[in-house]
């Protein structure tokens, strides 16, 4: 069993959720994936032991998933950094971080989209969906961006980003 990128939205996805009420088929429409990717992402991340089926709710394991986060997901999803294009900020840029990091000379992170609000270096998003799942729910893209600070970032970058995340996932746990 390989844990795929899409696995890591979905799961932050469930984190932003929370204790609300969710289907498959919502959850797929939400993320801009297929039912079928959905059901089989949840079913490697409850294998992986980063979510547990708890009376046919799927739960994430908070102390599993900030390891994760933390430890792994940097070295497994490296981000492929691209040209200048346009996009929704992400990593340090993002919605979380950016108030505490003054833009240099240096372009933002983004993830490549059309519809994009600046102009940025293209980081690769875990999964060719997020800015239209991102655009449609604040908390969802929060979680990401912070996820992609500590795919991408630099050493303090990556220290904010684990400790929000770290309240996050206690704070909904």
């Amino acid at each position: 069993m390989i844990l795929k990128p899409q696995d890591v939205i979905i799961l932050m996805k469930l984190v932003a959720i929370g204790q609300n009420e969710w289907s498959y088929n919502r959850l797929a429409t939400s993320l801009w994936m297929s039912p079928s990717e959905v059901h089989s992402g949840i079913k490697r991340v409850v294998r992986a032991h980063l979510a547990s089926d708890r009376q046919d709710r799927i739960i994430p394991n908070f102390r599993n998933l900030e390891e994760f986060l933390v430890h792994g997901v940097p070295y497994v999803f490296v981000p492929e950094l691209g040209q200048i294009t346009r996009g929704m900020p992400t990593g340090y840029a993002g919605p979380v971080l950016s108030p505490f990091f003054e833009m240099s000379g240096d372009p933002p992170p983004v993830w490549p989209d059309p519809d994009g609000e600046i102009r940025g270096q293209a980081f690769s998003p875990l999964y060719k969906s997020v800015p239209k799942a991102a655009r449609e729910d604040r908390k969802l893209y929060e979680l990401l961006t912070l996820v992609d600070a500590l795919r991408g970032g630099r050493a303090r970058e990556r220290q904010m980003a684990q400790q929000e995340i770290v309240k996050r996932l206690e704070d909904d746990a």
